[in-house]
C-alpha cells in the first residue's frame, strides 16, 4: 500500500497548486478536461496555466501524436523480451530511455507498461505483456515505471484488470475468483503502486465479473484507490468508456478518445440536471491537476523531476535488451565437431554448437533473416530510423564471404501493407485539387486517426490522399497488389489502372474495425528485379457518421512472387550443405500475432517446419533462431543441436543477434513464460461463450497449471542456458518467516567465460492441498556475475505475500502457516538447493 504519510513538501505544493487550479474551474471547462480534445490529448486551459497534456502509446518505443515515419522512434525489444532478462534495474534503464523519447517528442504520459499475465499462449496480445508470473511481472513492471517517472514522464499501467485476451475484448465478461484475482491479476498493479507509485492506470475494455471495468466502482475505488492509495489518475482503453454516470462514479478520471465522448458536454448536462453530483466530478479533475503539476505542464507548482536523467543512447540500450533477453533454450555438442576443455573436468569434450566457431561459413536462411519482425503489431507499433536485420547483422560482423542467405521458406502468403523496396510519401489534396500537405510514409500503410493528421491539413479540407512513389522489386516475377480501405481506391502500378471503385465492408463488433477494410487483390504485374517502377494508390474517404472518432485508414497491399516451397527449401539445403553452420530463422506473422485477435494455434505458419527438418538433415551444425513474441512448437527440436529464442527483439536486433551466434556476448536470458504444445497446455481457453470467459483454472496458470496437471512442458519456467556453467553451493535461510525472510545462495562459474545468472527462489509449501496452493510459486529472484572459477552470492528478499492466501469468505489475506521448503535453482524443474522451514 502506498504511504500516504510519506508526502514530501514538494507533494503537498503540487497538491496545492492543483486544488487552487481546480477552484477557478466553471463546470464546463471541469467537464472538458475529462475528455480527450483529440485522439491523444486533454484540453488546455491559459486562465490557469493548463497546458494540454499529451499522451502516446508504448511500450516499446514513444510514437508521439503521429503515425507517421516523418518522426522515428527507438524501438526497443518486445515486453516478453525485457521480461526475460530477469533485471528490474535494465527495465529502469528502458524506462529511463521512453522518457528521454517522450521529452523530445513532446508527451507527458506513456501509454504503458502492460502487466497483464500470460494466462494462455493463445493470447494475442501475449508479446505485449511481461510474463505468466505475477511476481516477476510485477518486478520488471515497478522498475519500468520507476524509470520512465525518473524522467518527469508519466506512465499509465495497463489494462486495468483481468485483459488477458482479445476475443470480444470490448464485450467480454471475463468471470474470475476473487482468490485469482487477488493472488494473481491484481497483483502486478499492487506491486508496482506500492514499489513505484505510477501517476496513472489505464481502465481495460473488458467486465470483470459482470461490471464493465471503466464502471468498476469496487475495484476502482474500494481496492485500488482504497486499500492500495493510488493517487494518480485513470484513464480508459480508447473508446472503452460507456456510461457517463456509471464511469465517473466507478471511479474513470478521463474518456478517451475525443471529442466524442461519454464526458464533456454530456457530462456537464448530467451535473445539471442532478444526475451526477459535482464533487465526483472535481475529484477527477482534481486528479488531472494533480498529473499536470507532476509532468510540469501546470504554471506554479514545480514538477517531480526538474533535471531529466542523462542521455541515453537508444540505439546501444536497444542491443543491449536483444542480447539479454535472447533465451538460448538448447545448445547440445555435435559428434566430430572441434573439442574444448568439458566445464569443471579438465578433459577434452565435444563443443556446444554455439558459439559459432571463428572462421567458418554460415549458411543464413529463412525469410525473417531478411525481413525481420522487430516488435508486434496494434498500438505497440512504432517507426524506427533503422532495423538491423539478422542478415544486416552478420554481414557487418563476418568477412566478406563467409555468409550465405537464401529464403527457404516465406512465412508471409498474403498480402501486407508495402513495405521492402517502397519508397512511399502521402499526399492530401482538396476537392480542387490543391495538395494540402505532404508526409513521409514507412510503408503502404495510412492510419490517420482522430485529429492525427498532417501539418495543414483538417477533415473539412480533405478530399483525397494519394499514396505515391516507386517500388524497386527485389526479385523479378509476378508481383501481387491489393487494397484495404473503406472509400474510394484507385490503384496504379509501372502505368497500369489496376482498379477503380468503391470498396465497403462491414465494421463488425470491434470499434477499431470501422476505420479498416478487408484485404482485397487487385490485379498482377510481372516486374523486373531492380527496376524502379511508379506506384500510386489514391484513396477518397467515405463518410462514416457511426465510427466513434473520425479517421482515414487505408492501405497499398503487396505481394512478391511466389515460389514454389520445394524449390525455396531444396536451395535452402543446398547452402546449408556447403557451410560449416546453418542457422534458420523461423517467425511468425502479423496475422499470427497481433492486437485485437487471439491465436488458433501455436504452429509457425507456413512451411517453416517442413524447412528446419531439411536443413537439419543437411547439416548437423544447425542453429534456430526463433521471432516470435509469444511461444511456438518447436517439434523439430531433437533434431537441431541449437534453438535460441529472440522474441520480437527490437530495432537492433540483429546486431544482437550476431554478437550472441559469435559469441562476443551471451545470451542473458530466461524464460519468463511456459513453451510447450498446444495439446499439453493447461490453459487455452480464450473464446467466450455467450459473452462470458470463465477462468476455472482459477489460481492455477503457467507453470503452477503445468505441475497441477503433471504435464512436462518442452521448455520450463525460468529456464534458459548461457555460454559458462553454475554449480550451486549452499543456500542459508536468515531472519523468521513470513516478515523477515532473507535467502542466500551462493553460486559457483565453473565454466570457461565469464556470465551471468539468474538465480530463482521457489517456496514449496509441503501441503499445497491444504489452503489448495500451487505446489510451488516464484517467490523472489536476483541476477549474479561471476568470472571463470568466481563466486557470487544472490541475496534475494521473501515478502510476506508469498505466505499469504486471499480467503474470499473473510475478504482478506490469511497466513498459510504449515512447514514450507525453500529451493533454489536455475529454473521451476532445475532446483538445485533446498532448506526447510515452518511459518
Amino acid at each position: 500500500m502506498t504511504d500516504r504519510t510519506s508526502r514530501t513538501p514538494a507533494d503537498r505544493a503540487r497538491e496545492a497548486a492543483a486544488d487552487a487550479a481546480l477552484a477557478r474551474l466553471d463546470l464546463d471547462t471541469k467537464a472538458r478536461l475529462l475528455a480527450g480534445q483529440d485522439m491523444w490529448s486533454l484540453p488546455a486551459v491559459p486562465g490557469i496555466g493548463l497546458r494540454s497534456l499529451v499522451m502516446s502509446d508504448g511500450p516499446v518505443g514513444v510514437r508521439g501524436v503521429r503515425w507517421s515515419a516523418d518522426d522515428p522512434s527507438i524501438a526497443l525489444p518486445s515486453p516478453t523480451a525485457l521480461a526475460a532478462a530477469w533485471d528490474p534495474d535494465l527495465a529502469h534503464r528502458a524506462g529511463v530511455l521512453l522518457a528521454q523519447e517522450a521529452r523530445r517528442k513532446g508527451v507527458h504520459v506513456l501509454l504503458a507498461p502492460t502487466v497483464n499475465l500470460h494466462r494462455s499462449p493463445l493470447g494475442g496480445r501475449h508479446f505485449e505483456a511481461y510474463s505468466e508470473d505475477p511476481l516477476l511481472t510485477g518486478a520488471v513492471a515497478a522498475g519500468y515505471v520507476r524509470g520512465v517517472q525518473s524522467g518527469g514522464v508519466g506512465t499509465t499501467v495497463k489494462h486495468f484488470v483481468a485483459n488477458d485476451a482479445e476475443t470480444d475484448r470490448f464485450t467480454v465478461d471475463n468471470r474470475v475468483s476473487a482468490r485469482a484475482l487477488r493472488e494473481l491479476y491484481l497483483a502486478p498493479f499492487e506491486t508496482v503502486v506500492a514499489n513505484a507509485h505510477p501517476w496513472g492506470i489505464m481502465t481495460a475494455y473488458n467486465s470483470v465479473n459482470g461490471t464493465t471495468m471503466t464502471e468498476h466502482r469496487y475495484l476502482v475505488n474500494e481496492v485500488l484507490r482504497g486499500e492500495w492509495g493510488f493517487d494518480g489518475y485513470n484513464v480508459s482503453d480508447w473508446l472503452a468508456a460507456r456510461d457517463t454516470k456509471a464511469a465517473l462514479e466507478g471511479g474513470l478520471d478521463v474518456a478517451m478518445p475525443g471529442p466524442r465522448t461519454v464526458y464533456g458536454d454530456t457530462l456537464a448536462a448530467a451535473v445539471r440536471a442532478g444526475d451526477i453530483d459535482v464533487a465526483h466530478v472535481d475529484r477527477a479533475v482534481r486528479r488531472v491537476l494533480l498529473l499536470a503539476a507532476r509532468t510540469g505542464a501546470l504554471d506554479g507548482a514545480e514538477p517531480v523531476v526538474t533535471e531529466p536523467p542523462a542521455t541515453v543512447d537508444g540505439r546501444a540500450l536497444a542491443r543491449e535488451i536483444a542480447r539479454r533477453g535472447f533465451v538460448l533454450v538448447r545448445n547440445e555438442p555435435v559428434p566430430g565437431t572441434p573439442t574444448g576443455t568439458a566445464p569443471g573436468t579438465g578433459t577434452a569434450a565435444a563443443a556446444p554448437v554455439l558459439p559459432i566457431a571463428a572462421g567458418g561459413r554460415i549458411a543464413l536462411i529463412g525469410a525473417a533473416a531478411r525481413d525481420a519482425r522487430v516488435l508486434g503489431g496494434g498500438s505497440a507499433t512504432v517507426f524506427p530510423d533503422r532495423i538491423v536485420s539478422p542478415l544486416d547483422g552478420l554481414t557487418a560482423a563476418l568477412p566478406e564471404g563467409n555468409l550465405s542467405y537464401s529464403v527457404g521458406a516465406d512465412p508471409n502468403d498474403e498480402l501486407d501493407p508495402a513495405a521492402a523496396g517502397f519508397a512511399l510519401q502521402a499526399i492530401c489534396r482538396a476537392a480542387d485539387g490543391t495538395v494540402l500537405a505532404t508526409a513521409g510514409l514507412p510503408g503502404g500503410h495510412v492510419q490517420w486517426l482522430g485529429d492525427d493528421l498532417p501539418d495543414g491539413v483538417t477533415h473539412d479540407a480533405l478530399h483525397s490522399v494519394e499514396i505515391t512513389g516507386t517500388f524497386t522489386p527485389r526479385e523479378s516475377g509476378e508481383h501481387t497488389f491489393g487494397t484495404r480501405g473503406h472509400g474510394a481506391l484507385t490503384l496504379t502500378v509501372d502505368g497500369r489502372e489496376l482498379h477503380s471503385g468503391d470498396d465497403s465492408t462491414g465494421a463488425g463488433d470491434d470499434p477499431f474495425a470501422a476505420f479498416f477494410g478487408e484485404a482485397r487483390e487487385r490485379g498482377h504485374v510481372t516486374l523486373t528485379e531492380g527496376v524502379d517502377v511508379p506506384v500510386s494508390l489514391r484513396f477518397t474517404p467515405k463518410a462514416n457518421t457511426s465510427a466513434p472518432l473520425a479517421g482515414v485508414v487505408f492501405s497499398l497491399l503487396h505481394l512478391g512472387p511466389r515460389r514454389d516451397p520445394a524449390d525455396l527449401v531444396a536451395e535452402a539445403v543446398r547452402a546449408a550443405r556447403a557451410a560449416d553452420t546453418a542457422v534458420v530463422v523461423v517467425a511468425t506473422t502479423e496475422r499470427v500475432e497481433s492486437e485485437g485477435f487471439d491465436r488458433t494455434g501455436l504452429a509457425l505458419p507456413g512451411h517453416q517446419d517442413e524447412l528446419v527438418r531439411a536443413v537439419a538433415a543437411a547439416n548437423p551444425r544447425t542453429v534456430v533462431v526463433v521471432n516470435s513474441g509469444a511461444p511456438v512448437e518447436l517439434p523439430w527440436q531433437s533434431d537441431v543441436p541449437a534453438v535460441l529464442l529472440t522474441w520480437f527483439p527490437g530495432q537492433e536486433g540483429g546486431a544482437a543477434l550476431a554478437d550472441v551466434l559469435l559469441g562476443a556476448e551471451e545470451p542473458g536470458g530466461r524464460l519468463p513464460t511456459t513453451w510447450g504444445t498446444l495439446a499439453d497446455t493447461p490453459v487455452t481457453r480464450v473464446v467466450p461463450e455467450n459473452g462470458v470467459l470463465d477462468y476455472t483454472e482459477d489460481v492455477f496458470i503457467g507453470y503452477t497449471a503445468w505441475e497441477r496437471a503433471g504435464a512436462r512442458p518442452v521448455h520450463p519456467f525460468g529456464h534458459g542456458l548461457g555460454y559458462t556453467d553454475w554449480t550451486y553451493e549452499s543456500l542459508t535461510v536468515e531472519g523468521e518467516a513470513p516478515d523477515a525472510l532473507t535467502v542466500r545462495v551462493r553460486v559457483r562459474n565453473t565454466g570457461l567465460r565469464a556470465g551471468r545468472e539468474v538465480v530463482q527462489v521457489y517456496l514449496a509449501p509441503a501441503d499445497p492441498a491444504r489452503h489448495g496452493r500451487p505446489a510451488r510459486r516464484l517467490a523472489g529472484f536476483a541476477g549474479v556475475e561471476a568470472a571463470p572459477g568466481g563466486t557470487a552470492e544472490a541475496v534475494i528478499t521473501v515478502a510476506r505475500r508469498a505466505f499469504e492466501v486471499w480467503d474470499e469468505q473473510t475478504v482478506g489475506w490469511y497466513l498459510a502457516d504449515g512447514p514450507y521448503t525453500v529451493e533454489a535453482g536455475r529454473s521451476v524443474a532445475d532446483l538445485r538447493l533446498r532448506a526447510d522451514l515452518k511459518v
